[in-house]
């Protein structure tokens, strides 16, 4: 599958995200976003784009943050994996209001992040349009 987005699991990973400092925040989700360390070789199958996802205890219970993150995971696949660049690390975080926010506006907080922080991949995203 060459449209494949890797995964960012480690700790020191999603520091160095955030320690970049590039972040989106919106009513559905925060969006955090680095060049990646990573050669292009080590990750060709996922063109050097990977994603971590996080939701803290501010978002509810174990059952809404396991939701909340399920919900991220999904809009990212129909999002990121045709509208973000390559060569980036991304770290999707879980706000209170992901539970329960429409699924089509958790998908244009994501592609508006994409936008707002310049990593949207050039000729755009199809769940772009209306925003």
């Amino acid at each position: 599958m060459p449209n494949r987005i890797g995964r960012i699991y480690s700790r020191k990973d999603f520091l160095k995200i955030a320690g970049a400092r590039r972040k989106w925040v919106a009513s559905g989700l925060i969006l955090q976003v680095r060049p990646s360390d990573e050669p292009a070789e080590a990750g060709a199958h996922a063109e050097g784009r990977r994603v971590g996802f996080t939701a803290s205890k501010k978002v509810g219970n174990a059952v809404k943050r396991n939701r909340a993150k399920r919900r991220l995971r999904a809009a990212v696949r129909e999002v990121m994996v045709d509208g973000a660049a390559s060569a980036h690390d991304y770290v999707v975080i879980a706000r209170a209001e992901t539970v329960t926010r429409p699924y089509d506006l958790l998908k244009q907080d994501l592609a508006a992040g994409l936008r707002r922080l310049k990593v949207q991949r050039p000729g755009g995203n199809p769940e772009d349009g209306a925003s």
